[in-house]
C-alpha cells in the first residue's frame, strides 16, 4: 500500500522547502523536491553598477553571509581583469575559513544533530557516565560530570513546564533513535556550549569586515586598511584577536564537533547504506595558496566525478556553454526558446510563469511545473555539490590530507569506503573537511602576519577601478566552494552597467527539479528507498534531506496565493 508524506515547511533549514515522498511497503519509492520561495535577485542588480552588486547578492542569504559577496567580486574581477593583493587573498581565505567553520558547527549541532539524539532521553542519563564517556574521547574542558548534572537539570525544568522551547514539536521516543540516554545528554550540552561558541567565532567578520552578517567586500581587494598603530585601522591588537578566535575555532572542531560526530556516527553505521542518491560529484575548486586565480594551488580541488568512480576525476570548465545549462521543465518560470531550452548561466533568464496549485493545496501537481529552484545540469548528468563532493575528489585526486582524514575515519568507524556514499557519509564530509579548514585558515592567518612583518601593507588595488578604463562589454564568472557547495556567479557587463545576472547556488543543484529527461536531482535521488518506520513521524526522510544542509533563502520577492506583490523594497 502507498502513502503520500507531504513535509511543509521543512524546519531547521533556511528557507522554504515543501518535500513530498510516496512511501510503500515501509520505504521511500518517488520522492519530490519543491522550493517555494521566488529568488529573483538577479533582476534587481541589472542596470546597476558591477561594483556595487555584492552588496545586493551579499543579502540573499543570512546564514552564507559573506559566501555570495565574495563570488560577486570575484564575478567582477574575473571580467574587468582585476588582480587583487596577496594580502587581500588572504583576508578572504580567513574569512572563508572562519565561515566554514560555524556553518559547518551550526549545522552539525543546531539543524541536524536532533535528527539523532533524542533530547527526552537525556533525562533519563546518569551525568557522571555520560562525563566519563565524553572524558575518553576528548580532553575538551566542559566534559564534567557537574556540567552535564546542571544541563539536565535545566532540561527537566523544561519537559516538567510542558515548554520545550527549542526542543518542541521533535520525533522524541521515536524507534530510528538509537543512542544511549548518556550520549544524548553529551549531544543536548554540546548544543548549548556550540551556541554560546559561535557567537564568537563570527567576530572575525567584524575585524575584517565591519560586521557580521554581511561583512563588507570590496571589488579589486578588501576594505580593512592595515596599520599596526591605528586605533581604527586592522592592527596589532585585532589581528592578535583574529589568530586566538582560530586557534579556539580549531580546538572546538578537534574536542567537540569531532568526537560528537564520531561517537554519533557509530551507533549508526546503517545509515551508512542509506540515502547514497546520485553519485555523481560537482566541485569548482577554492582556497588558492598562489591565489584564486591559479586554480593549481586550489586546497580544495576542482572536478567532477561520475557513477561513484573515484578512479577518474574529470576536468570542470564554468566558461564552457556545453557544461552548465539550467532548465525550467519542472519550473516556474519562463525560458524565450520554450520550456526544454537549456541556457548558460551567461545567457539565463528568470522570468516567473507561476502556474501551480494556490496554497494550501495537498499536493503539488508532479507532472508539471512543481518548483521554484531550476534544474541545472552539468554536460548533461545530474550533480551533487557540497562537504562530500569535495572530500571524495580531494580524496580520488589523491591528496594526501584529504586521504588522512578520510582513511582514519573509515578505520575508527570499521566501514568500507562505500559508506562514504551516503547520508552518514554526508555528514561525516563536513566534520573532516572542518578539520582541514582549521589548519589552513591558522596558515593563511599566519602568512598575512608574515606579509605585514616584512612590510606589505597592501589591501586593494584600484588600478581598474574607474568604469572609463573598462571595456565596453565584458563578461566574468566568480565561483565558491560555500559551505553547501559550489556556488557560481557569473555577470555580463555592458556600458559600465550590470546587463545581465545569473547565480546558480548549492541548493539548485541539490534541490532541483525532474529535467526535460525526466532525470532526478540530488534530494530526490538520495531519498529513494529510504525506511520510514512511521509515516507519521518521518524522521529518515529529515536525516537525508538536512544532511545536505538545505538553504532556499535565495528570495527577494514575496507574492500572494493571487499572485500580488505583499512588499517591495526601495532602495534610497
Amino acid at each position: 500500500m502507498s502513502k503520500r508524506i507531504v513535509i511543509d515547511p521543512i524546519t531547521r533549514i533556511e528557507g522554504h522547502l515543501r518535500i513530498e515522498a510516496e512511501v510503500e511497503n515501509g520505504k521511500v519509492k518517488d520522492a519530490f523536491s519543491s522550493g517555494t520561495m521566488v529568488r529573483l535577485i538577479e533582476e534587481i542588480v541589472k542596470g546597476r553598477d558591477p561594483r556595487d552588486v555584492w552588496a545586493f547578492v551579499g543579502r540573499v542569504c543570512g546564514v552564507c553571509t559573506s559566501i555570495h559577496s565574495l563570488a560577486s567580486c570575484r564575478a567582477v574581477e574575473d571580467a574587468l581583469d582585476i588582480v587583487i593583493p596577496p594580502n587581500a587573498e588572504l583576508v578572504r581565505n580567513i574569512m572563508f575559513g572562519v565561515q566554514y567553520m560555524h556553518d559547518h558547527v551550526v549545522h552539525f549541532y543546531h539543524l541536524h544533530a536532533l535528527d539523532w539524539v533524542d533530547v527526552v532521553s537525556a533525562l533519563k542519563a546518569d551525568p557522571k557516565e555520560a562525563a566519563a564517556i565524553a572524558q575518553r574521547i576528548s580532553n575538551y574542558a566542559g566534559n564534567s560530570a557537574g556540567h552535564f548534572s546542571d544541563l539536565q537539570k535545566r532540561l527537566t525544568k523544561f519537559v516538567e513546564s510542558g515548554q520545550l522551547g527549542i526542543f518542541a514539536n521533535g520525533y522524541w521516543g521515536h524507534p530510528a533513535y538509537k543512542l544511549p540516554p548518556e550520549l544524548n545528554l553529551i549531544g543536548v550540552a554540546h548544543y548549548l556550549d556550540a551556541l554560546e561558541w559561535q557567537k564568537e567565532i563570527v567576530k572575525v567578520h567584524t575585524v575584517f569586515g565591519g560586521k557580521n552578517p554581511h561583512p563588507n567586500y570590496l571589488v579589486g581587494g578588501m576594505a580593512c586598511a592595515i596599520n599596526k598603530d591605528d586605533a581604527s585601522a586592522l592592527n596589532a591588537e585585532r589581528l592578535a584577536m583574529v589568530g586566538r578566535l582560530l586557534k579556539e575555532a580549531k580546538t572546538f572542531v578537534n574536542q567537540v564537533y569531532i568526537p560528537d560526530l564520531l561517537a554519533i556516527a557509530s551507533y549508526y553505521k546503517d545509515w551508512g547504506a542509506i540515502g547514497g542518491g546520485l553519485g555523481n560529484f560537482l566541485v569548482y575548486g577554492d582556497l588558492g595558496r598562489n591565489g584564486y586565480r591559479d586554480p593549481s594551488s586550489y586546497q580544495f580541488p576542482s572536478g567532477a566525478i561520475l557513477g561513484k568512480d573515484l578512479s577518474k576525476v574529470h576536468e570542470v570548465d564554468l566558461r564552457n556553454d556545453e557544461e552548465i545549462r539550467e532548465y525550467i521543465h519542472r519550473s516556474w518560470y519562463d525560458y524565450a526558446d520554450g520550456p526544454e531550452a537549456g541556457l548558460h548561466p551567461w545567457k539565463g533568464e528568470s522570468t516567473l510563469n507561476y502556474t501551480g496549485p494556490k496554497p494550501p493545496y495537498e499536493h503539488l501537481e508532479v507532472e508539471k511545473e512543481y518548483s521554484f529552484l531550476k534544474t541545472p545540469r552539468w554536460k548533461g548528468h545530474a550533480m551533487e555539490v557540497g562537504p562530500l563532493a569535495r572530500v571524495l575528489v580531494g580524496y580520488a585526486r589523491g591528496r594526501e590530507d584529504f586521504k588522512e582524514v578520510v582513511d582514519k575515519t573509515l578505520q575508527h568507524l570499521d566501514v568500507p569506503a562505500e559508506a562514504l556514499f551516503s547520508t552518514l557519509g554526508r555528514t561525516a564530509a563536513r566534520g573532516l573537511e572542518s578539520i582541514l579548514v582549521a589548519d589552513w585558515t591558522l596558515e593563511f592567518y599566519d602568512e598575512l602576519l608574515t606579509n605585514i612583518r616584512n612590510g606589505d601593507e597592501r589591501m586593494a588595488n584600484m588600478e581598474r577601478f574607474n568604469p572609463k578604463e573598462w571595456p565596453q562589454t565584458a563578461q566574468g564568472v566568480g565561483h565558491v566552494e560555500a559551505p553547501r557547495g559550489a556556488l557560481g556567479h557569473w555577470i555580463v557587463i555592458e556600458d559600465e552597467k550590470t546587463k545581465n545576472y545569473q547565480m546558480v547556488v548549492p541548493t539548485t543543484w541539490n534541490a532541483s527539479p525532474r529535467d526535460p529527461e525526466g532525470k532526478v536531482s540530488a534530494y530526490e535521488s538520495s531519498l529513494m528507498d529510504t525506511p520510514v518506520a512511521d509515516p507519521e513521524q518521518p524522521v529518515e526522510i529529515l536525516r537525508t534531506v538536512h544532511s545536505f544542509d538545505p538553504c532556499m533563502a535565495c528570495a527577494v520577492h514575496l507574492y500572494d496565493e493571487d499572485g500580488k506583490q505583499v512588499n517591495r523594497v526601495q532602495v534610497m
